[in-house]
């Protein structure tokens, strides 16, 4: 995952407001294991509320309990360190009692996007080589039919009751957590390089990557968190955005734990519920993304609620920012941009210098003894180019990818001396605050994800009326991107683009089935026989002459 963007509505950093360094020493030093920093902060308010969820709380010395039975739960069926467990679900709090009953184990959390079809979940379970996983009831479904795809048959537990599977259902987790003493919680076996979870990212080559991170590079993204947001003990961070995802776990769930906070789960980002949400929350900083936000810019005023306690927004780009601060009240917004592989790499200045439009400086920690984020702008020789010129983004991170699970080459493909291709076009200014112009590899931005138009050509390429196919993205009306699939007909077959997105919608998540879609005679080529794809993306009028299926 990648995010962009950086502005703000005020450029003074309020006076009650705790230096973010100040945050920090407010709690004893630990060892950069997550059972060591949620010690640290659980000393110091143990009975203080941890998260929220569907109207149940839990304090920090009860989640320490809870994860201290799942510890155990976890080692009971045999999970040990190196050991890979998965969940499929929407966002809940299994997702933070997971992660970290399996870093005290050493195990590492391999989160699922549980809107994926059974041919994407399936791909993921078995790259994964889990000993075991946890779904949710909406999820049970499509996650058993991934398994007997692949022959898997790791051990399974169930978030919620749910109706007419056939045989028996897995048990739930709750009632197994219920008869745990925590007491019983193995000793404490990972370290702060020890992986503690692996996100799969799409990648270009249409198959996603696993991008591996380690207990020390989850919780130093969650402390340069508190730089970027001014965190503050007493805030409450609402999570919309999901937790199979990046921002979610290294930047809300870390920040949390970071700053000794609270965090309030949303299981999953509602347009018409938002405003409801913040203010029975409680919530004082939220992380959104574009799309997201001109959603919530369109819908009826009638929606907000004005007494809501925001005071920060991570995310809110240009197009949104009016109304946020005059609409809606919301008065500091702060962004940047991060990858999966790379979180936190540059963000506007929190009361500091604004540039709308563009990405902010290279970031930093609280701590300015701890090293943070170097980035250079290189053309395709690896040189430096000079500021303004347009080049790749390339990063040097305390907080980067251990690599890409099973994955060697990729893994060696993504470093070049020490420093992360990001593949991605950006220029520099003269104050060093870096601005986007393009996206180097076939990602498709949209809604939020990262979508591989390798994948999306693979798919509608096996379709048995297309010849050839390229996926490309146009601009979407709420930000970001749309999908549009070029598709050329075998010949004597006339397939329909709704043919088209029917056979996607069986096989691909719903945001990747593409919205538009054309049929061309033939495609553009390279001397090679690749499809010219930049060629297809400069081409004005391919938006124009597409079925748009939004339409019908």
């Amino acid at each position: 995952m990648r995010e962009t963007a950086a502005s703000g509505a005020d450029s003074r950093v309020p006076a009650q407001l705790l230096r973010p360094l100040d945050v920090l020493r407010r709690y004893s030093a630990h060892d950069y294991t997550i059972a060591g920093a949620f010690a640290s902060r659980l000393a110091a308010q143990s009975d203080k509320a941890f998260h929220l969820y569907e109207g149940t709380t839990r304090t920090w010395r009860e989640f320490d309990s809870d994860v201290a039975r799942a510890a155990a739960l976890l080692a009971r069926q045999g999970v040990k360190a190196g050991d890979r467990v998965g969940i499929v679900a929407r966002n809940n709090p299994a997702h933070i009692l997971l992660l970290f009953a399996l870093a005290r184990l050493g195990a590492t959390l391999v989160p699922v996007n549980p809107e994926f079809g059974v041919a994407e979940a399936g791909y993921v379970l078995n790259h994964a080589q889990l000993s075991g996983l946890i779904c949710d009831a909406a999820s049970l479904e499509t996650t058993l039919a991934a398994c007997a795809q692949h022959g898997l048959s790791p051990w399974m537990f169930l978030l919620g009751a749910v109706q007419g599977v056939s045989g028996d259902a897995p048990p739930l987790l709750q009632d197994l957590l219920a008869s745990i003493d925590p007491a019983d919680a193995p000793p404490l076996q990972g370290d702060s390089e020890s992986i503690c979870v692996i996100i799969y990212t799409s990648g270009t080559t249409g198959f996603p990557k696993g991008a591996m991170h380690s207990q020390r590079s989850f919780l130093l993204s969650g402390e340069a968190f508190v730089e970027r947001m001014y965190v503050q003990p007493e805030d409450r961070l609402m999570i919309v955005l999901p937790m199979f995802h990046m921002n979610a776990l290294f930047y809300s769930v870390s920040g949390t734990v970071a700053a000794g906070a609270t965090m309030a789960i949303v299981p999953r980002f509602s347009a018409s519920a938002f405003w409801v949400q913040a203010e029975a929350s409680g919530a004082t900083v939220v992380n959104i993304i574009e799309a997201a936000c001109n959603i919530l810019k369109a819908r009826p005023r009638s929606e907000f609620h004005s007494g809501h306690r925001l005071r920060c927004a991570y995310g809110v780009r240009q197009s949104a920012q009016d109304a946020f601060r005059e609409d809606f009240g919301v008065p500091y917004f702060v962004s940047g941009y991060g990858m999966t592989e790379i979180p936190g790499v540059t963000c506007s200045p929190y009361g500091g210098l604004q540039k709308p439009g563009t990405m902010g400086p290279a970031g930093s920690h609280p701590d300015p003894d701890i090293p943070w984020a170097q980035c250079r702008v290189v053309d395709d020789e690896g040189h430096d180019v000079s500021d303004g010129t347009v080049g790749e983004l390339i990063v040097r991170t305390p907080i980067v990818t251990k690599g890409y699970f099973r994955d060697p080459e990729q893994t060696a493909a993504a470093f070049r001396d020490g420093w992360f291709l990001t593949g991605d076009l950006v220029t520099r200014d003269m104050d060093g605050y870096f601005t986007f112009v393009s996206r180097k590899k076939d990602i498709i931005r949209r809604r939020g994800e990262n979508i591989a138009g390798a994948e999306l050509d693979r798919v509608i390429g096996e379709h048995p009326e297309v010849a050839e196919v390229a996926a490309i993205a146009v601009p979407a009306e709420l930000g970001e991107d749309e999908i549009l699939a070029v598709v050329v007909a075998k010949p004597g077959t006339a397939p329909s683009a709704q043919d088209i997105a029917d056979w996607c919608a069986l096989r691909l998540a719903p945001m990747k089935v593409p919205r538009y879609v054309l049929f061309v005679d033939s495609l553009p080529h390279t001397p090679t026989h690749k499809v010219l794809k930049g060629s297809l993306r400069s081409d004005p009028t391919l938006k124009s002459r597409a079925t748009d299926l939004s339409r019908f």
